[in-house]
């Protein structure tokens, strides 16, 4: 008359684990390759003393071709000068990412008119390595 006892449900859980485990490693995966790779993409010099800063600055990035990008949007510089004065007047450090090619005259106008919008400290992007 054993055939005929009720028996008890048991929950098996080490493969429900197993396949919670799995379904957090996918995700993060997946997370990980949807996060956009942050940097600058432009080509920048090197120097011998590059240094990694603590905090992260405001970026201005200077394209071979001219162009100005800030937040990773292409601005003028009234524009830039603008939005430096307007929203970032009490963030005082901003760093020049300039091409490789980038003109000493690009760089000190961009520079100008940093200095006009309220920013006290600048600093110029650099890769690390040999010039």
């Amino acid at each position: 008359m054993r055939y005929f006892e009720a028996r008890k449900g048991r929950i098996e859980i080490i493969p429900m684990i197993d396949i919670m485990l799995f379904l957090l490693v996918f995700f993060i995966m997946i997370t990980l390759r949807m996060i956009p790779a942050t940097g600058i993409s432009t080509r920048l010099p090197t120097s011998s003393n590059a240094q990694v800063l603590p905090k992260t600055p405001l970026v201005v990035e200077l394209r071979s071709d001219g162009r100005l990008l800030f937040h990773d949007k292409a601005v003028t510089l009234t524009q830039l000068e603008q939005q430096l004065a307007q929203n970032y007047a009490n963030h005082p450090q901003v760093i020049l990412a300039g091409a490789k090619n980038v003109t000493l005259q690009q760089l000190v106008t961009v520079m100008d008119a940093c200095r006009h919008a309220g920013i006290s400290q600048m600093g110029i992007a650099t890769r690390a390595g040999r010039p």
